[in-house]
């Protein structure tokens, strides 16, 4: 039987140390591994690229070999359906190390499958003794006074002068190359001082368009649609070469809250709108995050409702 390894680690800030100890003498005999770094085990493991490719190139009767059972899965749920996923292309799964090495967690008898559940159970209740753990230490922290979540990227000295050079007409781009920060950075400070909200109701009867001799077309009608924020960010990131009205529309943007998200309000025509969901076509992928490609339905489905 061929061996395949696969190794994942959750974020950019763990790395496969451990799992490559583990399965040291199998990389050693030049079994091939396949790797998902910085991949949430939220993702299902045949959505995730590295064990799409493993299954891809994975014959019949191979063997896929993990360092310890939470690199593949981490509920119930999840190792029933990697087993079917198994199963079905013949395929063998076995744990480096710890008590259930000796199993092939794929096979179809009934002791394994209870083995398995089992096991998956555990791994589901710890996960959850984790995050249950990690709320209680939230609310101490913050019972104690202690400032939660990261530091803000701007002082309140620097948010201070943000306020005013945005004041005296610096835009907002230029402003974030300043301080080396994200442009949604500087609009989250503005609008925490009420700084854009001013600026746009005092300016909107001054640029607002004379009314038409003639009716608009459709393309030209102005409407105001929300842009979810993820596509928001992407925009922001990627119209430093696209045209200077989309710019101007997302740098007068009027930022939404919901929740924990939000959506940019941009006022536009039509068919400007139309060139910023063409933009961001790239998110709507079968590769993209599935939060990608939600935002980018949303959209259209916002585009299409303000069409006439």
């Amino acid at each position: 039987m061929t061996d395949r390894l696969y190794l994942r680690h959750s974020t950019d800030k763990q790395t496969n140390a451990r799992q490559l100890h583990a399965l040291a003498a199998l990389i050693a005999s030049g079994a091939p591994k396949y790797e998902d770094p910085a991949t949430s085990s939220r993702v299902f493991a045949v959505d995730r690229p590295g064990f799409r490719a493993l299954l891809d190139a994975a014959a019949v009767g191979a063997t896929i070999r993990i360092a310890d059972a939470a690199r593949l899965f981490r509920s119930t749920w999840d190792v029933l359906q990697i087993r079917d996923v198994l199963k079905r292309r013949g395929l063998h799964l076995f744990i480096a190390t710890g008590a259930w090495s000796g199993f092939d967690l794929a096979a179809e008898d009934p002791q394994t499958k209870l083995f398995v559940t089992m096991l998956a159970g555990v791994l589901e209740f710890q996960r959850d003794m984790i995050s249950e753990n990690t709320r209680e230490g939230v609310a101490a922290a913050a019972a104690a006074g202690k400032t939660l979540g990261r530091p803000a990227a701007l002082g309140k000295d620097d948010a201070a002068d943000v306020v005013d050079a945005y004041a005296d007409g610096t835009a907002v781009k230029a402003l974030a190359r300043q301080y080396g920060v994200a442009p949604r950075t500087v609009r989250r400070v503005l609008d925490t001082a009420g700084a854009r909200r001013a600026e746009v109701a005092h300016e909107e009867p001054e640029t607002a368009a004379p009314a038409p001799a003639e009716p608009e077309s459709s393309a030209d009608q102005r409407c105001a649609i929300d842009v979810p924020g993820l596509l928001a960010e992407y925009l922001e990131a990627t119209t430093d070469t696209g045209p200077t009205e989309l710019r101007e529309a997302l740098r007068e943007g009027w930022v939404i809250r919901r929740g924990r998200g939000y959506s940019l309000r941009v006022t536009a025509p039509l068919a400007l709108h139309r060139a910023a969901l063409a933009r961001c076509s790239d998110l709507a992928g079968p590769g993209s995050a599935a939060a990608a490609r939600k935002a980018h339905r949303t959209y259209a489905d916002r585009i299409a409702a303000a069409q006439p």
